[in-house]
C-alpha cells in the first residue's frame, strides 16, 4: 500500500499513511501513531477502523508513519536510534500542524515518550501501548542477545529469504500470536500490513527492515536511560499519559512484558495511569478488534478533553 504523504527530514523522506479517509481538515483532531520495532504504519488500521465506527468518517484523523529503516521509509539512512525517531516524530507533527494525540506501541511507545518529554507543548497527550517503560527482567543482559530473546521469530525473520509473499504469510501463520489473527475476521487487512513489509530481491522476498536500524533501536529500548525515563519526564512536564499493557507476551505466553508487580518495581510516576488489556498479547493488543476497544477508549478520553 502506497503511503498518502511524505515528510522531508534531514537525511531523506518519511512515508506517512493517512488511515482515515476524508479527515484532512484543519479542524479535525489528529492521532499520530508510532509502530513497533519490526512493524510498519499499517499496524494501526484496526484503531482507525474502530475510530470510524465510533465517530464516522472525517471526524478524526489517524496518521501512521513508516519509521525510518522500515517499509516505505526503509531508504531513509541513519543515524538510527530512538532519539532520531523522536525528532522524526516532531517533523511529522510540525508538517501537519495542531497538537496530535501521540500513540506508540512497543518500541514506538519509547519513541512517543521521548518525543513528548522533549517537546511537551507540541502534543496533546500520550498513550503508551505495551512499551515505554523499562523491561526490568532484561536489565544487564547483552542487548543483541536480549533483543533476539524478546523478539524471537520476528527478529529471525529479518535475515530470512522467502520464495513468495505466500511463503512469508505461511511463516506468520505458524506464529503463536499472529497466526490466529490471520485466520480471524481481520485477516484481510492484517495480510496487507504484513505484505507492506516485503521487498523483492534477486533471490526472493525479504523484510524491508534495515537490520542496523533494528539493532540500534533495540539497544535503545533495552538500555537507553533517556528512553527509560522519558515517560516520567513527560508526565512531570504535564503531558497526560496512559499506559495500556497486554496480559500476555510476544509469543502469546501467559507472562506479558508488564504486570502489576513489574510496574511497581519500576516506580512509575504518580500521574501515569496504567491498565491491563485482558485477553490480549503483545501483538493483538493493537491488531484484534476485541482488544482495540481499550485503546480506542483511551483515545476517546483525550478527544473529549479537546
Amino acid at each position: 500500500m502506497d503511503p498518502a504523504f511524505t515528510v522531508q527530514v534531514e537525511t531523506g523522506t518519511l512515508a506517512v499513511h493517512d488511515l482515515i479517509p476524508g479527515a484532512a481538515r484543519s479542524d479535525v483532531p489528529v492521532v499520530l501513531a508510532l509502530h513497533g520495532i519490526t512493524a510498519n504504519g499499517l499496524a494501526w488500521q484496526a484503531l482507525a477502523d474502530e475510530l470510524v465506527r465510533r465517530h464516522g468518517v472525517g471526524t478524526v484523523r489517524l496518521l501512521a508513519p513508516d519509521l525510518r529503516g522500515r517499509a516505505a521509509s526503509r531508504d531513509v539512512p541513519g543515524p538510527y536510534g530512538l532519539a532520531v525517531h523522536a525528532q522524526d516524530t516532531l517533523a511529522i507533527a510540525s508538517a501537519f500542524g495542531g497538537r496530535p494525540i501521540l500513540v506508540g506501541h512497543s518500541m514506538g511507545a519509547f519513541v512517543a515518550a521521548l518525543a513528548a518529554a522533549e517537546d511537551p507543548d507540541r502534543y496533546r497527550s500520550l498513550v503508551l501501548v505495551d512499551g515505554g517503560l523499562a523491561f526490568p527482567t532484561l536489565a544487564g543482559r547483552d542487548p543483541d542477545h536480549a533483543l533476539s530473546a524478546v523478539l524471537g521469530p520476528a527478529m529471525a525473520r529479518l535475515s530470512m529469504v522467502f520464495d513468495s509473499p505466500e511463503d512469508h504469510l505461511a511463516f506468520w501463520r505458524r506464529h503463536p500470536a499472529i497466526g490466529p489473527l490471520l485466520a480471524g475476521p481481520t485477516g484481510g487487512w492484517l495480510q496487507r500490513y504484513l505484505e507492506h513489509d516485503l521487498v523483492q530481491s534477486g533471490d526472493g522476498w525479504r523484510s524491508s527492515c534495515v537490520l542496523d536500524a533494528v539493532r540500534a533501536d533495540g539497544r535503545g529500548v533495552l538500555s537507553d536511560p533517556d528512553a527509560h525515563t522519558a515517560a516520567r519526564r513527560a508526565v512531570e512536564a504535564g503531558v497526560d499519559t496512559q499506559l495500556l499493557f497486554a496480559e500476555r507476551g510476544l509469543l502469546d505466553e501467559p507472562q506479558g512484558l508488564y504486570d502489576e508487580t513489574r510496574l511497581r518495581a519500576l516506580d512509575p510516576p504518580a500521574g501515569l495511569r496504567t491498565s491491563e488489556v485482558a485477553g490480549s498479547n503483545h501483538y493483538s493488543v493493537i491488531l484484534q478488534p476485541t482488544a482495540i476497544t481499550a485503546l480506542a477508549d483511551a483515545v476517546d478520553g483525550q478527544l473529549a478533553t479537546r
